[in-house]
């Protein structure tokens, strides 16, 4: 894979970390439990350090990262349409939107790590892939348990 093959993979990484950092600042903004509003805002951060860390891997390879998010991110995430609809603001809604964002960056992780990287980068997107499979397990699990208490 050539350096230019590997800075637009991790462009498309940076955008998706940028795209979860504003996803789950919403959620942060409209959970009603505190604990949930911090576990989504300390994800947020984590998004945006591993945005961080992914731009600078682009400069050390001679590449410009590309600012901002993409629309298509928070859409697929599926917060815009949380917006006006029963339950949209639940805390259980917001769980299953950043599962369904956190099975997206995954699923981006490990398409890139099937790539043919240098060794630096492949443990810079395996720590952070792992990192995302620890928050998005974390996640699961609160949506498990919002559930399970709604069926109650």
């Amino acid at each position: 894979m050539d350096s230019q093959d590997v800075i637009a993979t991790l462009r498309q990484l940076s955008e998706n970390c940028r795209d979860g950092e504003q996803g789950l600042g919403g959620c942060a903004a409209r959970a009603s439990h505190p604990q949930l509003r911090q576990l989504f805002e300390r994800h947020a951060g984590e998004r945006h350090q591993a945005a961080a860390e992914l731009q600078a891997a682009i400069r050390a390879l001679g590449g410009q990262p590309e600012p901002g998010g993409s629309v298509a991110g928070a859409a697929l995430c599926g917060l815009p349409a949380l917006q006006g609809m029963p339950g949209g603001d639940s805390d259980l809604a917001l769980l299953e939107a950043c599962e369904r964002g956190g099975d997206l960056a995954l699923a981006r992780y490990r398409r890139a790590l099937s790539q043919d990287l240098p060794p630096a980068v492949r443990v810079l997107l395996q720590r952070q892939c792992d990192g995302a499979q620890r928050s998005h397990d974390q996640v699961r699990t609160l949506r498990d348990q919002a559930r399970a208490a709604q069926a109650i």
